[in-house]
């Protein structure tokens, strides 16, 4: 498995801890982490990426689909922990108007 994920819930936010490369192999696995993360009806989400190593165009698209259910919902969505690479990965291609990083 490429990515490792575990979820943790503080108050009204719910905190997805990735760890490993975002990439096709990890869709299921992040799946099911956000379907267990949106469980526990957090008005935030937040996904920390300070153990990820990498994130492709599949990872990007899985991203895109959390951003549209988040604002389908009306839970606001965050990120923590992005290299500057990711950073400036998520500013062209527009994700930072759509999730809050921090």
């Amino acid at each position: 498995m490429s990515i490792d994920v575990s979820v943790k819930t503080l108050e009204d936010e719910a905190v997805l801890l990735l760890s490993g490369r975002i990439d096709r192999e990890a869709a299921a696995e992040l799946e099911s982490a956000w379907i267990s993360a949106r469980a526990t009806s957090p008005s935030t989400v937040l996904l920390d990426f300070s153990r990820i190593d990498y994130i492709n165009s599949t990872g990007i698209a899985l991203i895109v689909g959390f951003i549209t259910q988040a604002r389908a919902s009306g839970v606001s969505l965050r990120a923590a922990g992005l290299t500057e690479h990711y950073r400036h990965i998520f500013d062209i291609t527009r994700l930072s108007d759509y999730i809050e990083i921090a």
